[in-house]
């Protein structure tokens, strides 16, 4: 898994370079790529102070175990945060460990919900962001770890966690691509069908779009007329040294078009976008 984070990274560097206008937020979650790496070496340094003996299901996890790791990893973001999100970790750091434990506990066990609308209030929206880009490397640890999960192509929830999807993936098959999305916590990939709406369920063709911009030809973005969703999807048979998660931070142009013309992204990415 330390190639899979250095991967990553080195994405978010070359990136940078090569897309200006994403740069500012590409160089933010390398630097969230890091402090992720860091607490992922000290979880499989010793699996047994966080996770039961098993560690392979989702409730293996233990929360009680969290708190201390998660105030350092929280005053660590805190350094390298944005402004706003600076002042909410310091906000955060202010709370006791048991609001902590209440926070992390709540959001593991409620992966399915959207981290973009969590309560409806901007102090909610942070503290659970903050759980999640902390809960990644965890969540992370016990997918890699878990017996491969076999998709019909319909489950528009992670089959592991029950996390949103927060990008989709086109990879070569035979002469043209299989789709598969990526789960927003744990990152497991499964296979998904082409023409169907990870929101609603949508299935007509008709109501099924996609759209890409010049600037960043392996990307698109996926729309559903029927619920106005949207979700970035990145296309490997024409870019194969391309990471999922990263490139679609770079994607801004489509989250730019999309919105403007009424959709509204099934999940925010690692940067808030």
């Amino acid at each position: 898994m330390k190639s899979t984070w250095d991967t990553r990274i080195r994405r978010a560097t070359e990136l940078s370079s090569a897309y200006p206008f994403a740069a500012e937020g590409l160089r933010f979650y390398a630097q969230i790529a890091m402090l992720q790496q860091q607490l992922y070496s000290q979880i499989e340094a010793a699996p047994a102070q966080f996770f039961s003996l098993d560690g392979s299901s989702w409730n293996a996890l233990n929360p009680s175990a969290l708190p201390p790791k998660f105030s350092n990893f929280v005053r660590n973001l805190g350094k390298i945060a944005p402004a706003a999100l600076a002042q909410r970790t310091d906000e955060l750091l202010r709370k006791d460990s048991a609001f902590w434990l209440r926070l992390l506990d709540q959001y593991w066990h409620s992966a399915a919900t959207t981290a973009d609308e969590p309560d409806g209030s901007t102090r909610g929206a942070a503290e659970q962001h903050l759980a999640w880009l902390f809960l990644q490397p965890f969540a992370e640890f016990l997918a890699a770890r878990h017996e491969q999960i076999q998709s019909d192509g319909n489950a528009r929830r992670c089959p592991f966690c029950g996390g949103a999807p927060i990008v989709g993936v086109l990879r070569p098959e035979g002469d043209g691509a299989k789709k598969s999305l990526i789960c927003t916590l744990c990152a497991h990939e499964w296979a998904f069908r082409r023409i169907y709406c990870p929101a609603c369920g949508e299935e007509r063709e008709s109501h099924m779009g996609f759209y890409s911009a010049s600037e960043i030809p392996h990307m698109r973005v996926d729309v559903c007329e029927t619920c106005h969703t949207y979700m970035k999807s990145v296309d490997l048979t024409k870019m194969g040294l391309a990471v999922p998660v990263v490139d679609e931070l770079a994607a801004l142009p489509l989250d730019l078009w999309a919105r403007q013309n009424g959709y509204h992204k099934l999940h925010i990415n690692i940067v808030g976008a």
